[in-house]
């Protein structure tokens, strides 16, 4: 292998028909042995981010502390006017205990279909507590979102463990993923949190190209697109199909990756 390739790993894409389909090895290249576009060409890119949280057990320092971090970045990244951020999600072996969808995810995938657009309106018109933060947090309102001209998901990955872990998560170049590759299927009641959605299955191609960064630390974040309202339609994607991987060079669970993860809801009056 060359000096950019990382490693070989099997993903797991989907059957033509949606369903699960066999693994599959793919190269991966070393992203940071790259000169790749950014996250508005290719759907990912990797941003050095410090933190101010004193400590990522602390829930309540993530809530208080990062989500305004993300506000700030997502607002500066994008330009919109109001960035809602009113959860998070860690991945651990702790959280995959809580809930099997709080592991690592392992089939490559796109978090949101064309109908999340939608989904938000409604989530953010209907009166729910989490709403109602997020929107007073950027003095925003319900018609802000109801009637916004654009809509777009950019979120935020970050490994919280050993620089070197088991199933870290690779991004694959969404140039190299055209319409016809998505199959869209719901899920439901995601991590027993009553929330439905569509997500993207990917179907495989030989083409796509799959990247990492090797050894992210806790002041490194990747962020990466997965809705935009303006690109539905056309032939840009607004997906970034992604998927954890197993690393050959290290034993399963040895150590098991620890990450955050957050959704910034970008709106655009």
């Amino acid at each position: 292998m060359s000096q950019s390739v990382f490693c070989e790993a099997a993903f797991n894409y989907v059957n033509e028909d949606g369903t699960d389909a066999a693994p599959v090895k793919k190269q991966i290249r070393n992203a940071r042995e790259q000169t790749l576009p950014g996250w508005q060409d290719c759907g990912f890119e990797l941003l050095n981010m410090p933190s101010k949280v004193p400590a990522w057990s602390d829930g309540q320092a993530i809530e208080q502390v990062h989500y305004d971090e993300i506000r700030t970045l997502a607002t500066k990244l994008t330009g919109c006017d109001f960035a809602l951020v009113g959860s998070h999600i860690k991945r651990g072996p702790d959280q995959a205990k809580l809930h099997e969808d709080l592991g690592p995810i392992s089939f490559v995938h796109s978090d949101f279909a064309d109908s999340y657009g939608d989904k938000m309106r409604q989530h953010y018109s209907v009166d729910n507590e989490d709403a109602r933060v997020s929107l007073e947090k950027v003095g925003a309102t319900v018609e802000d979102v109801r009637s916004c001209r654009r809509l777009m998901i950019i979120q935020f990955w970050r490994n919280l463990g050993p620089t070197k872990m088991d199933l870290p998560l690779a991004f694959c170049d969404a140039r190299t993923v055209p319409n016809a590759d998505l199959r869209p299927f719901p899920v439901q009641d995601y991590a027993g949190g009553g929330f439905d959605f569509e997500t993207l299955g990917i179907a495989h191609r030989t083409d796509h190209q799959w990247y990492v960064f090797p050894e992210m630390n806790s002041d490194e974040v990747v962020a990466f697109r997965t809705y935009d309202s303006d690109l539905l339609g056309s032939q840009k994607p607004y997906w970034t199909p992604h998927s954890a991987f197993s690393d050959p060079e290290v034993k399963p669970g040895e150590p098991a990756r620890l990450s955050i993860e957050i959704r910034a809801t970008c709106i655009f009056k």
